[in-house]
């Protein structure tokens, strides 16, 4: 079968893990994408663990770097340099996220490698954007979380301002970029010019506040923390019941009617204080002491059987293993094992080019001479690139 971006050659300087997840989801898709790395380190999450395979390969760098070939080059060498450009002669995209002007500084900037290839795809991944007061900054997904105001609007009422779980700016920053760049190929296809694309993982994270923000910016009220809890719907959270936590989201009044039913409370249906979502918001603590009561009569299980149902969004408050290993994650193939390791699968479905995981993440470096014969070089070549340290 064939895989939607097979025809595409993808440059990734990128690392750690922004960068590295974009490239990863086009590579997914089918694209070819050779990621650059320095010679003797690589990318700095192949250091970060444990855990580590038997063979010392990190978790981390594994969750993002399948499906990729490694070429090391020394970019603070002239012929490393010249090594780039010959490499982004042929692609179709490249993606960096150095601090802003370094990739000019030796020479592989956008209105350096444009003139050699007017059709390349150049996409820029910062903390903060290439212009702007903090432009200069670099960019950490926890402080971008606490500066873009996610923190503020997470965890408990009277607690801390907590971060989440995953590196959430850095994961949607890589998805912003994936679809930035299939967007500006789809433009080239049109008019035969590439173009620059500028993410900041700050912007990012603004944009994707939705309905949070859009609140702030029509009330001129600063959102504040629900815990769990929905700002504007109710009963929207997890409640305890007899032997662990269940997620209940009842999105309309129609779902509290049923939701009412299984609860054995059907005179909440037409009490004004709950009768209609707005009139729930304003009385929110009172019936949502009232609904913990009886959710904790109840195991997990019983309760989720009953509410599914009556067509009530409800659901288990699962660990990580358990999750992975869920009935619909193995109907959906969301865990796959590849050279003996495995990983969280592609998400995407697709009914005529897959989304696949063709290759474990490489070996550092692994593909260097293979990839630099193929634009040309001569094993002569290769040799004393090696010998100076070059690659």
């Amino acid at each position: 079968m064939t895989s939607a971006l097979s025809d595409l050659l993808i440059l990734d300087f990128s690392r750690v893990l922004a960068g590295p997840y974009a490239t990863m989801v086009l590579a997914d898709l089918g694209a070819r994408v050779i990621k650059i790395e320095q010679p003797g380190l690589g990318d700095e999450t192949r250091q970060w663990g444990p855990p580590f395979t038997e063979d010392g390969r990190s978790a981390y760098f594994i969750a993002v770097n399948r499906n990729k070939q490694s070429v090391t080059l020394n970019l603070k060498h002239p012929d490393g340099q010249a090594i780039a450009r010959t490499l982004a002669q042929r692609a179709d995209v490249l993606i960096e996220n150095f601090l802003p002007g370094t990739m000019s500084r030796l020479g592989l900037g956008y209105d350096d490698l444009r003139l050699i290839n007017p059709g390349l795809v150049y996409c820029s991944i910062t903390g903060y954007g290439q212009y702007g007061p903090d432009a200069h900054r670099p960019g950490y997904d926890t402080v971008i979380q606490a500066e873009g105001g996610l923190m503020s609007i997470t965890g408990e009422p009277d607690g801390q301002p907590m971060k989440t779980g995953v590196a959430v700016a850095d994961i949607t920053t890589g998805l912003y970029a994936a679809t930035s760049i299939l967007a500006a190929l789809h433009y080239r296809s049109q008019t035969g010019e590439g173009q620059y694309i500028d993410l900041a993982l700050f912007d990012v994270q603004l944009s994707w506040l939705a309905n949070v923000a859009s609140a702030y910016l029509i009330s001129g009220q600063p959102p504040r923390r629900y815990g769990n809890a929905h700002a504007t719907i109710v009963p929207y959270q997890p409640f305890a019941a007899a032997d662990g936590y269940i997620m209940i989201a009842v999105g309309n009044d129609r779902q509290f009617a049923r939701f009412c039913q299984v609860l054995n409370r059907p005179e909440w249906v037409t009490d004004k204080r709950f009768a209609t979502n707005p009139a729930r918001v304003i009385n929110r603590e009172r019936l949502i002491a009232a609904i913990a009561e009886i959710i904790a009569r109840e195991p997990v299980a019983v309760w989720v059987e009953k509410l599914h149902a009556a067509d009530v969004p409800c659901g288990p408050v699962n660990d990580i293993p358990t999750a992975l290993h869920s009935r619909q994650a193995q109907a959906r193939a969301m865990v796959q094992q590849i050279d003996g390791i495995r990983m969280v699968g592609p998400a995407p479905v697709f009914s005529a080019t897959p989304a696949t995981i063709r290759s474990a993440p490489p070996v550092l470096g692994a593909d260097t001479e293979a990839v630099l014969a193929e634009f040309g070089y001569s094993a002569e070549q290769i040799r004393r690139f090696r010998a100076e340290g070059i690659v």
